[in-house]
């Protein structure tokens, strides 16, 4: 068994970042929204609601939300770096857009507009649901490596303030349907600018093999930005880079904001016009377990409008307004699962004993951990243990061993049928990837705030489920 500084009882499979707790029933807060905390008898509260009668009144697996959590990290990207690239810096002025696909509603379509934030969309249900709840246009920009023509022609009805082109189909495309409008579409190249971007570490070499972007290495971006220069019907307003997801090293985006503001300059030059705006893109990182160690908000702002400065000077070229894309960082913290267990089973394995904890959610409300080998932490939200802590592994219900929610944890060894479990930073993402795999309904948002409770996402029963299939029509037990 594996040596461990409280002794050989407590060695356990657990992985070696994970520390052996002085108190399981404690919370790391860095973990958990800024309402969130646990009250005396342990029970998990959200802005002053007990978790256990949230669970008892709108059921599990539910998705909750601190609202104000939500609303307080979206005003801090926007004056945190409105400030690093102010005017007053001798910067152009810094624009925040929500990344949609981290998490949409209409709810959070309205927070976001309502906090001074523009909103990225990639599909045409995107883009509804931001004018559903009133968004305006010139506050949108639609994303996407295979826009459809009906995307497309939506995009200059409602007026999108930004058009990611991602390849030279699309260019002719684009066109194409803005002419038939007599319209200018507001055109903006996603560029590949050769940068790979991992958790703590980049390889400054070319990452062509991906369906994403126009390639600067093999020509790609330049011929788009001749062809968009020289269209009627496209204006070029600017570049985008988004070099990858889950980032905890600046290194990367300082990289790729040298080259695409080198190769704004050489469009400038060549074709004599002006780009005034350039997207930095997203993928700052977060912390779902003790192991990441995310970028300050305020050290990422400053760094890049510090590198953004002196490119610009050395490049003789005027600086542009800059653009980031903040989704995971903005929602993922505000929102927690909540779930019940179902059984509890111990197994023995090579290294010591461990504890599998199966709940009433999985991989349909969470497949983070199966897809990308994602981390989570957890914690016994309904009560106190005064047992050992044991490591847990948290898993759902579907057939399929790779079921895993939480892949290590400790928890009280008295952990039970009935308890619940709340797992953190599950906001981006769990819902958007949301399934039915094994004909399970898709679980519910639930927005928490101090004086209201309420849905911003209904909970799918399974008459919706069903009412794809004909031969339910009518058929079916009763929910």
């Amino acid at each position: 068994m594996p040596a461990h500084i409280a002794g050989t009882l407590h060695a356990t499979p657990a992985p070696v970042w994970l520390p052996y707790p002085d108190d399981v029933n404690a919370l790391l807060p860095s973990l958990w929204s800024d309402n969130v905390m646990k009250n005396s008898d342990g029970v998990l509260t959200i802005a002053g609601h007990p978790v256990t009668e949230l669970a008892e009144q709108y059921g599990t697996p539910t998705l909750v939300m601190d609202v104000d959590d939500f609303r307080s990290r979206a005003e801090t990207y926007l004056s945190t770096f409105s400030n690093a690239f102010s005017v007053e810096k001798g910067l152009a002025g810094a624009d925040v857009f929500y990344a949609g696909k981290a998490f949409l509603c209409t709810a959070v379509a309205r927070w976001v507009h309502d906090a001074g934030l523009g909103l990225d969309t990639c599909s045409l249900g995107e883009m509804m649901i931001a004018r559903a709840a009133g968004v305006p246009g010139d506050r949108v920009g639609l994303h996407g490596n295979n826009k459809s023509a009906a995307e497309l022609e939506y995009a200059l009805d409602y007026g999108v303030s930004r058009i990611f082109v991602d390849s030279l189909d699309e260019v002719a495309r684009l066109e194409s349907i803005a002419a038939a409008r007599g319209t200018v579409a507001p055109v903006m190249l996603r560029v590949t600018v050769g940068v790979e971007a991992h958790t703590h570490d980049f390889i400054a070499t070319a990452h062509e093999d991906q369906k994403f972007g126009l390639s600067l290495a093999d020509g790609t971006a330049a011929a788009a930005a001749r062809l968009v220069a020289e269209s009627e019907h496209l204006r070029l307003d600017g570049l985008h880079s988004h070099i990858g997801s889950q980032i905890f090293d600046i290194s990367g985006f300082q990289v790729a904001a040298a080259r695409v503001l080198a190769f704004r300059a050489e469009i400038m030059g060549e074709h004599g016009i002006d780009l005034p705006d350039v997207d930095l893109g997203g993928g700052f990182g977060i912390r779902y377990t003790s192991q990441d160690t995310p970028i300050p908000v305020a050290e990422m702002a400053e760094e890049l409008a510090s590198v953004v400065a002196k490119e610009c000077r050395g490049l003789g070229t005027s600086v542009p307004r800059i653009s980031i894309e903040p989704g995971r960082a903005i929602v993922s913290p505000a929102v927690f699962t909540l779930y019940e267990v179902g059984t509890v089973k111990q197994v023995s394995t090579d290294s010591g004993p461990r504890t599998y904890v199966a709940v009433d959610g999985g991989m349909s409300d969470n497949i983070r951990t199966a897809l990308y080998d994602a981390d989570y932490s957890c914690t016994l939200a309904n009560r106190n243990s005064s047992a050992e802590p044991a490591i847990v592994r948290v898993v759902g219900k579907h057939c399929e061993s790779g079921d895993i929610i939480v892949r290590d944890e400790y928890m009280g060894a008295d952990v039970t049928a009935g308890d619940l479990v709340a797992v953190p930073t599950t906001g981006a993402y769990c819902r958007s990837l949301s399934n039915n795999y094994n004909h399970l309904p898709r679980p519910g948002v639930l927005a928490v705030e101090a004086d209201r409770v309420e849905w911003i996402v209904t909970p799918e029963d399974h008459t919706q489920m069903f009412a794809t299939d004909p031969g339910m029509a009518g058929g079916g037990e009763p929910n």
